[in-house]
């Protein structure tokens, strides 16, 4: 059974000309399994500063693919802001990783949003760890490891999210 969300992002996805979702060519979820282990590695952030993944120990982590041209993230991302902004306190942290082309067109972007979460370029060598899903946006959620190394999965979506869902990832603090 086909859910509104999959044919909704299956039509954009070919009115944009990006081709059918590895879904509806029948292959399997590209989404990290449930309780699978993601190695962290360290992120140039966008800002100049830089991610490391010590500093995420024992965090609960939200790993955010994004673009800067992308219709839905325009819609999500907002709400990633709003939930890191208000749960950070409480040990919520946001690394978004953007697959722009150029960083400079990424950091615009947050700049004219006025987006303050964590973001970096999802880099061949960022992607080796993390390695982007289908579709976009995508949200990962990760319980980092006590020493910061890794992250075990707890939640993983592909596509837009709506509001209150977004909201719903502080279940996971």
């Amino acid at each position: 059974m086909f859910k509104r969300r999959d044919l909704i992002q299956t039509a954009a996805a070919l009115v944009a000309g990006l081709g059918l979702p590895a879904w509806a060519k029948g292959g399997e979820s590209p989404l990290p399994k449930l309780g699978s282990t993601l190695v962290l590695p360290p992120v140039a952030l966008l800002d100049g500063s830089a991610w490391k993944p010590s500093d995420m120990a024992g965090k609960t982590l939200v790993v955010y693919w994004w673009a800067s041209w992308c219709p839905f993230c325009a819609v999500q991302s907002p709400h990633i802001e709003a939930l890191w902004r208000a749960r950070k306190a409480q040990g919520l942290e946001v690394l978004a990783l953007s697959i722009d082309k150029q960083p400079a067109a990424a950091a615009a972007y947050m700049k004219t949003k006025n987006y303050s979460f964590p973001a970096g370029m999802l880099t061949p060598e960022v992607a080796k760890r993390l390695p982007k899903p289908v579709g976009l946006p995508v949200v990962v959620v990760l319980k980092v490891s006590a020493d910061g190394r890794d992250g075990q999965v707890v939640f993983a979506e592909s596509g837009e999210m709506f509001p209150e869902d977004v909201e719903g990832l502080k279940k996971y603090l």
